[in-house]
């Protein structure tokens, strides 16, 4: 079987928490002390077979051995130590790597530290604003940890979930599906199977509602201000926690998610990836994205969904042996937030700032409703084709208030010949690269003139005889 290497520092961290000695753990798994410190030190290679019998006896989650984890983790923990708090104290990228491979327990309890400190300041600085405005204290905000939380599940999960999957697939003759008429074959499927009778409510009625379940009377209201594509999502979602229950409460049975929020959010998370999967069919969406060269334009029309369930269904397209190109994706509102993230690309998404201003979903404010095109290049190198477009979100009325958003698909630069949106770009000419960051406080580049923050890597200083292009950059000289 194939072997694993570079798993050392982690064998002899678990051995250290099992309170073992070489010899003992070399016992348990059949082999020398000799060869068990030779694989300790990455002098030999943990063999498929040796990992499995670690497994069955110490009770480890071999998905946390996966390739990349310790570098995802690594990435995250270097831009905690991007806090302002470790100012003068902050390891090295080495170091960091170091604590991640070595002792990844031990990392991702700083985790959870600078988490609960962030919602701490946070509440603390809630409750500041209002004794100041003569508020009630209630209604402090927990949330923030709880999106996070998912969003590490789902990324462990790469954004695909077979299960889910299948019973989507299931759905479809079970239930008597009809494409053309998706939304009455749905509610007569709840109807039949669940007793559950569907309205489509007026906005008057539903207020600022879009979808109401009663459970007890059995009954699902619709609001009319959703387009047809939005209607029937939410009756597939509903089918979801209805058909699905079981299967997504084994799903947020899981570390990552600590608290009742977090498992609350998964649910309705896991049934919107249902929702997404009856109504985009896994081989059908694939094999239309490929001969049409992942043009959203067309996929969105052909399966009658909006421009964001076409992104997300491109994110989760990682069946083993049919995957579409790995994408990543992020969403925004206007003033920067992150409200989704998944990255099949390998980028990681900042959990505590906002996302580098020169990134190309930024840009889309300034032309609503047009795809925007980009080739991004981080400062190690790697290199990234996007697009990225505004959403809105639906209005109920004259007076309700209008949401924009944008969202950026992006994939590394092999795969841009892929998609239609490549066509006619020079992707390997520099002069159309676009120098970007992750986040201000982690970013290496020094003369960019959109910095917001000093740089980590970099302390303040500050002169006022001299200014450079970003009050946050240094200034140079030019050669006389």
């Amino acid at each position: 079987m194939r072997s694993i290497q570079h798993l050392g520092k982690r064998i002899r961290a678990l051995r250290l928490r099992e309170g073992l000695s070489q010899t003992a753990m070399a016992e348990r798994l059949g082999v020398s002390a000799s060869y068990l410190n030779l694989i300790e030190h990455d002098r030999r290679p943990l063999s498929a077979n040796l990992l499995i019998r670690l497994s069955q006896f110490a009770g480890f989650d071999m998905k946390s051995f996966a390739e990349g984890e310790d570098t995802k983790l690594a990435a995250t923990l270097m831009e905690v130590f991007g806090d302002p708090i470790f100012e003068g104290n902050i390891p090295s990228e080495a170091e960091t790597r170091e604590l991640a491979a070595s002792n990844p327990e031990i990392a991702r309890a700083m985790l959870h530290l600078h988490h609960a400190f962030l919602e701490t300041r946070g509440s603390a600085a809630t409750l500041a604003a209002q004794v100041l405005d003569r508020q009630d204290l209630t209604g402090i905000d927990r949330g923030g940890m709880a999106s996070e939380q998912v969003t590490d599940l789902i990324q462990r999960y790469r954004n695909h979930f077979p299960e889910l999957e299948g019973e989507a697939e299931r759905l479809w003759p079970e239930a008597r599906l009809e494409a053309e008429d998706l939304f009455g074959s749905m509610a007569a499927y709840l109807e039949k199977k669940h007793k559950v009778k569907v309205q489509v409510m007026k906005a008057g009625e539903m207020g600022s509602t879009v979808r109401h379940y009663d459970p007890k009377r059995r009954r699902l209201q619709i609001s009319e201000v959703l387009r047809r594509g939005s209607r029937n999502f939410q009756l597939a979602y509903q089918i979801g926690l209805l058909d699905c229950s079981s299967m997504i409460d084994r799903i947020t049975v899981a570390p990552e998610l600590t608290s009742d929020e977090s498992r609350a959010l998964c649910r309705v998370a896991l049934a919107n990836y249902f929702s997404g999967a009856v109504l985009m069919p896994y081989a059908e969406f694939l094999r239309a994205a490929q001969e049409e060269r992942y043009d959203l334009d067309l996929l969105q029309h052909r399966f009658r969904v909006n421009y964001e369930q076409a992104c997300h269904r491109l994110t989760s397209l990682q069946r083993k042996g049919a995957e579409g190109v790995p994408f990543h994706m992020v969403r925004i509102d206007i003033a920067g937030n992150i409200s989704k993230k998944f990255s099949a690309t390998g980028i990681h998404f900042p959990r505590f700032g906002g996302l580098c201003p020169l990134w190309n979903v930024h840009s889309a404010f300034q032309r609503p409703n047009e795809i925007r095109v980009q080739i991004a290049r981080l400062p190690d190198g790697r290199t990234y084709f996007s697009v990225a477009r505004t959403i809105r979100k639906h209005r109920g009325g004259f007076h309700a208030p209008e949401i924009l958003y944008a969202i950026e698909l992006g994939c590394d630069i092999e795969s841009a010949r892929q998609l239609v949106y490549a066509d006619g770009m020079d992707l390997s000419n520099p002069a159309g690269l676009v120098p970007v960051g992750i986040t201000c406080r982690l970013c290496e580049r020094m003369d960019c003139g959109a910095r917001a923050f000093p740089s980590m890597h970099n302390p303040l200083r500050v002169d006022e005889n001299v200014r450079g292009i970003s009050f946050f950059a240094p200034a140079r000289k030019v050669p006389s």
